[in-house]
């Protein structure tokens, strides 16, 4: 038998010994283990030898990017500058860590504030230097100069995918300014629909090594000199459509007898993306209604914390 805790160790805690690590999840291709000492929850690297995000996104999905509308894309990423500039005020510098296709650095550059990102991937990477002319690099982040500071550190869904977590945020307190704030998007292992779905969880899957709760993720934080100043809950609708929606409608369509989790595998990223155009190709009084209505939505089910993300704000004190 495979010893999957081979090389073991909890990024939080830092423990390493064996005994104290359990199967909380076991998955048809990887399992979930959980570090007896502080909880936290991860996939152990035995299972995650394979992953590389140097081309996490193809040219496929670029061109459903492409094609689809950045009005939408910019007035969803202004909830997050909502909350942003509570703590810090257009013409301070913000780092985007993991840009993406970068329409959340490109709201904010209309916004005022002094943006600068780096994308591993990169067709993500291509689109937003060359479509969108953002001040964007290709580069592995452990290989960024630490010399510059900034006022704001973002990772939108980002610090799950990353195998030596503990590192990686110990960077990122590096280019924080003192005073300065980190503010991150993670799925959240406590959050209801995590509990209701247990290993069925959409969010669960091999290219997701950290499942961060409340505890976990500030305990992380504080270890590298941030202090939790909020979480809240994050509901992604986008990502609802993507990965609810069009799967039901699939499933019915082809009157298929597999779960979502199922018929979830079986659908491309471009299909998502070119499925979630279709919402955005409307007349604009229709989008403006539709984006009144997203706002009305995401801002209730943060109030009454229901999501299956967590947005964290934390400030760099020491």
């Amino acid at each position: 038998m495979p010893d999957i805790f081979e090389d073991i160790r909890c990024c939080v805690c830092g423990n390493t010994d064996h005994s104290q690590f359990k199967v909380k999840y076991q998955k048809e291709t990887f399992a979930v283990a959980e570090c007896g000492s502080c909880s936290f929850m991860f996939i152990p690297p035995y299972y995650r030898k394979s992953i590389d995000y140097h081309n996490y996104k193809d040219e496929h999905v670029a061109n459903a990017v492409r094609a689809g509308n950045n009005w939408v894309k910019i007035e969803r990423h202004k909830l997050r500058y909502d909350l942003i500039r509570k703590y810090k005020a257009p013409g301070s510098s913000l780092f985007d860590l993991g840009a993406g296709w970068g329409h959340f650095m490109l709201t904010g550059q209309q916004l005022g504030y002094k943006v600068y990102g780096i994308e591993i991937s990169e067709q993500p990477y291509l689109y937003s230097k060359n479509d969108l002319k953002l001040p964007v690099d290709h580069m592995d982040f452990f290989d960024m100069d630490e010399s510059k500071k900034f006022d704001v550190v973002t990772m939108w869904d980002v610090l799950e995918h990353i195998d030596k977590a503990d590192t990686f945020v110990e960077k990122c307190a590096a280019v924080t300014a003192m005073n300065g704030y980190l503010v991150l998007q993670v799925p959240q292992i406590d959050s209801y629909f995590a509990k209701k779905y247990k290993d069925n969880w959409k969010m669960m899957g091999l290219d997701h090594v950290n499942y961060f709760g409340k505890k976990t993720i500030a305990q992380l934080l504080e270890k590298y000199g941030y202090r939790v100043e909020t979480i809240k809950s994050s509901f992604e609708i986008k990502l609802f459509i993507m990965y609810t929606i069009l799967p039901l409608i699939k499933r019915f369509k082809g009157k298929k007898k597999v779960t979502l989790t199922e018929e979830n595998k079986t659908i491309k990223a471009s299909e998502r993306q070119t499925y979630f155009n279709t919402f955005t190709q409307k007349p604009m009084w229709k989008l403006k209604l539709y984006m009144w209505m997203h706002n009305v939505i995401y801002k209730t089910l943060s109030f009454l914390n229901i999501g299956e993300e967590m947005i964290v704000v934390a400030k760099k004190v020491r």
